[in-house]
């Protein structure tokens, strides 16, 4: 049987960290792999996750599951994180999921449950595993204009003149923050109008939240998807905390579904809950209860907003400081966008050619579409950046 298996092509951004730890040469920068990192390289653990898993071991006396949907308390506390009291709790079903990308893979499976001929509308550009997941469950797929190479910003006319074509039925894929490759957010107006357009065409929107809190802010971060959840009939939200807790090989994350009205909220909790049951019975724990345990304790809670801040602030540092330093080195403003955009990540609109050579010549290692992770950044390699782009030309 398994002679008549095809080979699967390697993932690119694996590709792109083996070439990284191969690369002998001093001084490579590794702006590919899509983690936080400090000034020094690491990935810490954040003090409020250590300080909770110190508390947990103290305390916790079983490792029994949890519920096919998970904790309650988890699903609680981070709906509440994510959409404050936009939503009325009857009208919400939750599962706990493994990750971000598995509250995408479990909200597109409910989706094909629902409508098996809807189409999912993805921004051009979006995270690569947003559509290559798509094609593994079969379902109809078509892209709606987002950002613009030659502005680097976001070609708002044309996205809503492709989601015009939407129709009842279909589910929008949205970034609800901090927009994964380019880092080119809605403006509030701009997300009003894509939600009165949702509303005419009775399109389901499917909001992917992974960087609530490394953008503007947590509360600031999370309106675009609480204006959407409040003003439409139903809504998917899949939320992640691999970047905003830092516990990314926890793999925690949750499901939401906004359904209109109590008894539908019922019937889609049913279906969300078999789904869990058919993939993997009962979801991870361990991170979903250090989450539960932080956002319910006020001195954890608070900690761990500090270093997120922290966090965030850093960001918007090495973003304001790589615009600098590339108008020092090209003579133009033309790299302006980049203290504009919010969240880990930017698309600098270079051609793959002009990537590649960033790696061959210079040692920076990126994505071939050009998106390019600024946490991977520090003082010291942010002019070596900016000196490289310039040498390039892009």
């Amino acid at each position: 049987m398994l002679e008549h298996l095809n080979p699967q092509s390697e993932d690119k951004i694996m590709a792109l960290m083996k070439l990284y730890r191969e690369d002998t040469r001093e001084g490579t920068v590794d702006l590919g792999v899509g983690v936080y990192k400090t000034a020094t390289g690491v990935t810490p653990i954040m003090r409020a996750v250590k300080a909770a898993e110190q508390q947990l071991w103290n305390v916790q006396t079983t490792k029994v599951y949890t519920g096919l949907a998970g904790d309650p308390a988890f699903g609680a506390a981070l709906s509440n994180l994510v959409l404050g009291d936009a939503v009325a709790a009857d009208r919400l079903a939750l599962t706990g999921q493994p990750g971000g990308t598995g509250a995408i893979h479990q909200a597109l499976e409910l989706i094909k449950i629902a409508n098996p001929d809807a189409t999912v509308w993805i921004s051009a550009p979006t995270w690569p595993n947003h559509p290559s997941i798509i094609r593994h469950l079969g379902l109809a797929m078509a892209e709606y204009r987002y950002f613009d190479d030659e502005s680097r910003g976001i070609d708002f006319d044309g996205l809503m003149t492709d989601l015009a074509g939407a129709k009842r039925g279909d589910v929008v894929l949205l970034h609800g923050c901090c927009h994964n490759p380019t880092g080119a957010n809605l403006t509030l107006p701009e997300w009003a109008e894509v939600i009165a357009l949702l509303e005419k065409t009775g399109a389901t929107p499917l909001v992917d939240i992974a960087y609530q809190g490394f953008g503007d802010g947590l509360d600031e971060d999370a309106a675009a998807t609480r204006l959407i959840a409040s003003s439409l009939p139903e809504t998917l939200i899949a939320a992640s905390c691999s970047k905003n807790f830092g516990i990314y090989r926890e793999h925690t994350g949750l499901l939401m579904a906004v359904s209109d009205g109590a008894a539908q909220s019922g019937v889609t909790q049913q279906n969300l809950t078999h789904l869990n049951r058919q993939n993997f019975s009962f979801p991870p724990d361990h991170g979903a209860r250090l989450v539960t345990m932080i956002l319910e304790d006020d001195t954890l809670r608070a900690d761990w907003m500090a270093e997120l801040e922290e966090v965030r602030t850093s960001m918007l540092a090495l973003r304001e400081s790589l615009a600098r330093e590339l108008r020092r080195a090209t003579g133009s403003d033309r790299f302006g966008f980049l203290a504009d955009h919010r969240g880990m990540f930017s698309r600098l609109g270079a051609s793959p050619e002009q990537v590649e050579e960033l790696r061959v010549k210079h040692g920076i290692y990126m994505i071939g579409d050009s998106r390019m992770n600024i946490a991977g950044l520090n003082a010291d390699t942010v002019p070596v950046l900016a000196d490289a782009i310039a040498a390039v030309g892009i």
